[in-house]
């Protein structure tokens, strides 16, 4: 007696690209008792292409609970063909089909097939984290509230941004990151930071009743720890306040002690916004 094995089913590997308003999910990973960024867009493709199981996705970056993305990409494997009958091009139909099921929750603004090799976390070669401030405390509005971090007072931007230059390179973050599960505090935490900038930018989208100016910080790194950006500015944000020596991160890079040291700034703020390929083409966003 023979058994038969079912046929494989031929696969495509797929990069999306994505943004997402962090606030209604706990964070990107995905967790099998909360809703994450992970968890909808499985649940979705899963029931939008028919699948007998959700499909693995892997993403650039992890964002936490709170944390908004402009442009994450992630990479997964889907059937080929992905639908039964064809009408127009494949990835417009899933970009479509995917955007009505997600209702605004999750916004695909690409997909694409892709080689077999690309990889969305290791084919990476940077992310690009934003965060958002606004100075002396004025009475934002709701919006405001959820996308920035309003703090009492004026910040020396000049003081934040050459103690920012002292994180640019490659360092041990232990002082501003969360120990990962698993690990010691002797274990060290190497990363490499390529670009750290805060400036004051017009407020167009008018998130403040003045529509006056926005503090934004810019930081760009090979990749990131667990809370790196929010530790790092909240220490900053610190300095531009006058409450901490602006030798402060210097210093903890040198003895990595995150002793009395403020806690991480709220998670609001922050927003991934650029994810960097080798040889690939910027996102295009669909409207």
């Amino acid at each position: 007696m023979s058994s038969s094995k079912p046929t494989p089913v031929a696969s495509q590997r797929w990069r999306l690209d994505l943004a997402y308003d962090g606030r209604g999910f706990n964070g990107f990973a995905y967790q099998p008792r909360h809703e994450t960024v992970v968890g909808l867009l499985r649940e979705t493709l899963q029931t939008t292409l028919q699948l007998s199981e959700p499909p693995v996705i892997v993403g650039a970056g992890r964002t936490d609970t709170g944390v908004h993305a402009l442009a994450q990409t992630i990479s997964l494997d889907l059937p080929s063909p992905l639908f039964k009958s064809v009408r127009e091009p494949e990835a417009d139909r899933l970009i479509k089909s995917l955007n009505k099921q997600l209702r605004g929750r999750i916004k695909i603004l690409r997909a694409e097939p892709v080689s077999e090799d690309f990889h969305a976390r290791y084919s990476a070669t940077w992310r690009e984290y934003r965060y958002l401030v606004f100075e002396e405390a004025r009475p934002n509005l709701n919006f405001a509230s959820e996308w920035s971090w309003s703090i009492p007072g004026s910040l020396n931007l000049r003081a934040m941004n050459r103690a920012g230059k002292s994180a640019v390179g490659t360092h041990d973050f232990r002082a501003f990151c969360r120990k990962k599960e698993g690990t010691s505090g002797e274990d060290p935490i190497i990363r490499k930071v390529l670009s750290i900038k805060w400036e004051r930018i017009a407020d167009r989208w008018e998130m403040t009743p003045n529509s006056e100016e926005v503090t934004k910080l810019t930081i760009r790194a090979q990749s990131f720890c667990h809370n790196m950006v929010r530790c790092l500015t909240s220490t900053m944000v610190g300095i531009g306040l006058g409450e901490l020596p602006e030798n402060t991160i210097a210093e903890r890079l040198e003895s990595l002690s995150r002793d009395f040291l403020p806690p991480p700034a709220p998670p609001q703020g922050l927003a991934l916004v650029a994810v960097g390929y080798p040889n690939l083409p910027k996102p295009v966003r669909k409207s």
